[in-house]
């Protein structure tokens, strides 16, 4: 998800690539993330390969500051 706070949009490959996982485990992971409605997925083609990419919603922009917050404050504590 981080990517997608620096970036405007990623899209499988490239994700795939940063966090070294594999398609099948991405792809559930998105699918989760897309249900909870924190990434919007764009599916399209570019010439006649299909590339699915992904963005940050608002609501995921919102919940991924609150992990990163909860994550900040149990860090202090210790």
């Amino acid at each position: 998800m981080s990517v997608l706070m620096v970036n405007e949009y990623a899209d499988f490959n490239m994700l795939k690539e940063l966090l070294g996982a594999t398609d099948g485990n991405l792809a559930s992971h998105t699918k989760a993330l897309e249900k909870a409605e924190y990434v919007l997925v764009e599916k399209q083609f570019i010439g006649r390969k299909p590339n699915t990419r992904y963005s940050a919603t608002t609501l995921g922009k919102a919940e991924f500051k609150k992990h990163i917050e909860a994550l900040e404050k149990l860090i202090r504590k210790t």
